[in-house]
């Protein structure tokens, strides 16, 4: 049987890697990270050691956020409950809980869109912008997707004759990761999702990755529904903690 959902901790390597925070560095057993407006995966601090043995002074992690002018944020991963507790007790509250999912590159890439219906580029297209902003995507996050190293893409996917989404795509050690897929609301209910996901697992398969992820707060339904009628996999998780106010 073919794998097809790599371990939790190369999700988060992934991660990592294909939405890259402007700067990164460790402090006091923290990984903490400049996010610079590009979204809480660029934002929150992580325990450097994350497997539990040593929980490190949540108070140092608070500093240094507040002296790169962030709010303080905490990624929780599978497997931190004493990170996690610790967080709550002084009054943290979880913050889009999050979903991994992962499916075979070659089978996902059944049915990949051919020619002007699936434009591949090394920079994102004027109106690839336009399209990100409308879905509120500004120069922030696109500033992430440019500071990726190695195999990267944007995909602008056309619905009759007109361009209709848009989807980041970067791969990590044989693991492709899909970002900020987003298809104007005229152009839903037409397979378009579909449509830049199959392009994206092409894309992927022509580089050898072993693997399409991604990952979704659960709030979303509507996208957790449609990577699960691909036949994608539910794999790892996390969530945020955040003090209220």
């Amino acid at each position: 049987m073919t794998e097809i959902v790599p371990p939790a901790e190369a999700f988060y390597r992934t991660l990592e890697s294909s939405w890259p925070a402007a700067a990164r560095y460790t402090c006091d057993g923290w990984i903490i990270r400049e996010g610079r407006g590009g979204g809480k995966r660029v934002s929150a601090a992580t325990a450097a050691t994350p497997d539990g043995r040593r929980l490190p002074d949540i108070g140092a992690a608070e500093d240094e956020m507040g002296r790169l002018g962030q709010r303080p944020l905490f990624m929780v991963r599978q497997g931190e409950a004493g990170l996690d507790d610790a967080l709550r007790d002084r009054g943290y509250e979880i913050v889009d809980p999050v979903t991994f999912y992962s499916g075979n590159p070659g089978e996902l890439a059944i049915g990949e869109p051919n020619g002007p219906d699936a434009v591949f580029g090394d920079l994102p297209l004027a109106i690839q912008e336009r399209i990100w902003a409308e879905g509120g995507i500004g120069p922030s996050r696109l500033a992430v997707m440019k500071r990726v190293n190695g195999a990267r893409t944007w995909i602008l996917g056309r619905k009759d004759d007109r361009p209709a989404g848009t989807v980041f795509v970067a791969i990590h050690d044989g693991i492709a990761m899909v970002h900020a897929l987003y298809v104007r609301p005229r152009f839903r209910e037409k397979g378009l999702g579909r449509q830049l996901m199959a392009a994206a697992a092409g894309w992927s398969c022509r580089r050898s990755a072993r693997f399409l992820t991604l990952s979704v707060t659960r709030a979303n339904m509507t996208a957790g529904k449609l990577y699960r009628s691909l036949g994608m996999i539910q794999g790892g998780n996390y969530h945020y903690r955040m003090r209220p106010g």
